[in-house]
């Protein structure tokens, strides 16, 4: 099975009659949809990037020693992963090409399946599906356990769209099942500095808070057979920059580097200079937090107030939200003729309710079936945009 089995149509593009209908409110759209940062890149990261424009030479797949000891430094100090070394970085162009490349590089093909969570980021099928390998959708290791076909199992904690952490144990179990059938083990972990609730809130900057693939309380020490996937466009407003970076088996990631040497996957040389200084400064990313955590505070209780009911939700750039009782008779009233349609996904109405309020957000159904209920609301607006959208949900009511 390739890639020309999936739909060619990039999915986004069905939000865009929504978007346009947004755009006509008179105070302008709110855009709460795909998440990009929209707060300034921090001075010590332009500034190393100016620095580091003289790149006459080519810069090496690998990255520096610099960047892949920040890196190292970075799990220690901000993941409670420790013994971690150069060798076991990978840098990567942003951390999208490695998810939807990961399951081809690892030699992936028919026969093979691919695990993926059942609310998931719409890259790990597709990278699974390009390699011509079969997905199977699963939040539970029991459900795959001894299955010698499983070879690759994606995590994603946080999660996008739903915000759901998952804790040591959960993780461990994930861990032990994968191992039995020698199945690789890659832990989208993004998110990981956004969190809101305990306990994952709790002492962040010293260990504590999401817990990583590569906590030896997850690994047991062992980092065989782990992939940590990280990137820095969410914690440090770096999404123009590409940077992002693998980290975990030693010999996994070498396996990695020496295929994406021949193809020329070299992240580049200012960039990488700039990641470095990125990682080696806890100040920016912890007042970035700051910024969402406000965000959410004014968001959220808009939201439930206007009859959405919040799953989740816990860490991470969204509130992953559906329609309450009362609002589902709203929308049932406000819609008598789409009664006829009762195979249309349940984020549809909500998306054209928020439109005509002039917002935007993500339909769940694209994070697939299990999710089509819900709707992605984004904390990746202005202060302004942010109130903005509140006062217009308080309109409901």
């Amino acid at each position: 099975m390739g890639f020309h089995h999936l739909d060619a149509a990039y999915p986004w593009d069905a939000v865009t009659p929504l978007r346009e209908r947004a755009a006509r409110h008179d105070g302008g759209v709110v855009d709460l949809s795909i998440g990009t940062p929209v707060d300034p890149t921090p001075d010590v990261v332009r500034q190393a990037l100016a620095a580091a424009s003289d790149a006459h030479g080519y810069p090496t797949v690998a990255g520096t020693t610099a960047l892949r000891t920040a890196v190292v430094d970075f799990f220690a100090r901000r993941r409670n992963v420790h013994g971690l070394g150069p060798e076991a970085v990978l840098p990567t162009i942003g951390s999208k090409e490695l998810v939807a490349l990961l399951p081809s590089q690892l030699g992936l093909g028919p026969g093979d399946v691919v695990v993926i969570p059942t609310a998931a980021y719409p890259t790990y099928e597709v990278g699974a599906r390009l390699a011509g390998a079969e997905v199977l959708a699963s939040d539970d290791p029991a459900e795959w356990a001894g299955r010698e076909e499983i070879a690759l199992v994606w995590v994603n904690s946080p999660s996008n769209p739903t915000g759901e952490v998952l804790g040591h144990d959960r993780l461990a179990a994930i861990v032990r099942a994968a191992r039995e059938v020698d199945a690789v083990v890659a832990s989208d972990e993004c998110y990981a500095l956004l969190p809101w609730t305990t306990p994952w809130s709790d002492d962040v900057a010293h260990g504590g808070g999401v817990p990583s693939i590569l906590d030896a309380r997850v690994s047991g020490g062992d980092p065989r057979g782990l992939l940590a996937v990280y990137s820095l466009s969410k914690q440090s407003n770096l999404a123009g920059y590409r940077a992002a970076f693998a980290a975990g088996d030693p010999d996994l990631v070498d396996q990695l580097l020496q295929q994406r040497r021949h193809l020329g996957m070299m992240l580049p040389w200012p960039v990488q200079q700039a990641m470095a200084a990125a990682l080696a400064d806890d100040a920016h990313v912890d007042a970035q937090v700051e910024r969402y955590r406000a965000r959410r505070a004014v968001l959220l209780p808009a939201l439930v107030a206007a009859g959405f009911e919040v799953d989740h939700s816990d860490a991470g750039l969204y509130l992953w939200v559906r329609a309450g009782a009362a609002l589902r008779t709203r929308l049932d009233t406000a819609e008598p003729n789409r009664s006829a349609e009762p195979d249309e996904p349940g984020c549809w109405p909500l998306m054209r309710l928020l439109a005509e309020h002039g917002i935007v957000a993500g339909p769940g159904v694209f994070y697939g079936p299990a999710a089509a209920d819900h709707v992605r609301v984004s904390l990746t607006a202005s202060d302004e945009r942010i109130a903005a959208a509140a006062v217009r949900l308080s309109s409901w009511t």
